[in-house]
């Protein structure tokens, strides 16, 4: 009786929690539940980039109507374009850092004042970006070991798709932005928006353009996703309100930035630089089949990757607001409590990916030769998804100490000097090919867990200055 009249009370608290945490304010993490700010920062960042995540599928599932040529070629050109993502996400993280410790600090001009400063820097690091990408685009395809075939059919989408690399980058700077200031609604709602264009404008523009029209659609969704994210923070109705004198030159908050934004890109850099490896060795040893395969049961990877790194994310706002109000004991709770829910989570990804690879890898192609490398893929990269839910957050929380160094050097080790040459060790010395390349990734990702596990008990985090 008692646990049934507990049920009402227990759902409404439920219900608060989501409403407030979808409200689009920025909120002071730095008292209170615990458990409760998790959940407030997690449930729109999982919704946030569950969307996103959903894009990536709907993506693929039409982009695959057109053949394994064009699935390889999306698959390539993001391999790559993750690069591009890489520095943002470095430079989403140095944001983060900076302004969650200002909003802990309670001070909000300089919160505002650093976010403006990281918009400046990403402008100036976009634009060679942008050039190389477009100018230099079939050698980047002949790079990653793409057929002439693929190479004559996706170079325009290539071009595209780096062509409109500063709306990747803004988009994901200024929700880090938001994320620092504790609004993670707003980050939600402008990834929402870039989700939803992409997903409308996809099927419209490649029935009319073909895999072109793929690339027109993402760069028209994630531009209007940061036309969105603008609007806001020129509008400033929250916490963070930016003036013409927020985006003046400062050298020592852009130092700042660069200082943690460039261990934090190159972090990510390395890691994507692996993939990148990975994909060239599947594609080398197992064909276009394996290649297409490979690339289909990525994007299922992603789809339950990104939720995750929303709890993740929590855990760096947490920690960096919590340092900036001088309660570290807080801020290690927060840390582990995250790791406990992203460990519940990913257990839950792992039977799905190992159990259930067939319906789900079928859901995209009905080519038996392309199905079997997807579901190879698939039930490999299931095997290790609760060590990559610990590596996330411990990663996450020392960035969000403004300790980027210590997660570059692990992901140096554990990609490039495990990873990739236990890949090719498998691929080619033992000849096991794309099967090979792919049982190193949950290898990898269980160092790297285990590892950044025993970095973040260490402590230096709670020591470093930003």
């Amino acid at each position: 009786m008692n646990s049934a009249a507990n049920n009402p009370s227990t759902l409404s608290k439920i219900i608060s929690i989501i409403r407030e945490s979808l409200n689009g304010e920025e909120v002071d993490y730095t008292q209170g539940s615990i458990r409760t700010a998790v959940f407030l920062l997690a449930i729109p960042m999982i919704l946030e980039l569950s969307l996103e995540s959903v894009f990536a599928l709907v993506d693929i599932f039409f982009v695959s109507k057109l053949g394994s040529n064009a699935i390889a070629t999306v698959g390539l050109t993001e391999s790559v374009i993750t690069l591009v993502y890489s520095v943002a996400i470095g430079l989403s993280v140095a944001a983060t850092a900076i302004v969650a410790r200002r909003t802990g600090e309670k001070n909000q001009d300089a919160a505002a004042h650093a976010g403006a400063q990281t918009i400046l820097v990403t402008f100036f690091i976009s634009l060679p970006i942008t050039i190389a990408g477009v100018w230099f685009a079939p050698e980047i395809l002949t790079l990653m070991g793409a057929s002439k075939k693929v190479i004559t059919e996706g170079a325009i989408f290539t071009r595209i798709m780096f062509g409109g690399s500063i709306s990747i980058m803004l988009l994901f700077l200024i929700n880090g932005i938001f994320r620092g200031a504790g609004n993670a609604a707003m980050a939600m709602r402008s990834l929402w928006i870039a989700s939803l264009v992409n997903i409308i404008l996809c099927p419209v523009l490649i029935h009319f353009y073909g895999l072109k029209g793929a690339a027109i659609a993402t760069v028209i969704g994630r531009s209007s996703g940061v036309i969105y994210q603008c609007y806001y923070l020129l509008k400033g109705n929250g916490l963070l309100k930016f003036t013409r004198l927020h985006f003046t030159w400062d050298n020592v908050i852009v130092k700042s930035i660069i200082n943690i934004g460039w261990p934090a890109a190159f972090q990510f850099i390395i890691a994507s630089g692996s993939w990148i490896v990975l994909a060239k060795i599947v594609a080398e040893t197992g064909g276009t089949d394996a290649s297409a395969g490979y690339q289909i049961a990525i994007r299922n990877v992603v789809f339950f990757i990104l939720p995750a790194w929303g709890l993740s994310n929590a855990a760096a706002t947490l920690v960096g607001q919590n340092l900036g109000a001088k309660q570290i004991e807080r801020a290690e709770k927060s840390v582990m409590l995250a790791t406990k829910y992203n460990v519940i989570f990913m257990s839950f990804v792992s039977v799905l990916f190992i159990f259930f690879s067939s319906p789900i890898i079928r859901f995209f192609t009905h080519d038996e030769h392309v199905i079997y490398y997807g579901l190879m893929s698939l039930q490999i990269f299931g095997a290790g998804y609760i060590f990559y839910g610990i590596s996330m957050v411990m990663t996450q929380a020392l960035n969000g100490a403004g300790d980027t160094r210590t997660p570059t050097i692990i992901n140096f080790v554990c990609f490039w000097l495990v990873q990739i040459p236990l890949a090719y060790f498998l691929a080619v010395v033992l000849d096991m090919k794309a099967e090979g390349a792919v049982i190193a990734v949950p290898v990898a990702e269980t160092v790297i867990a285990l590892v950044a596990w025993y970095y973040f008990k260490k402590g230096k985090w709670k020591t470093i200055k930003v």
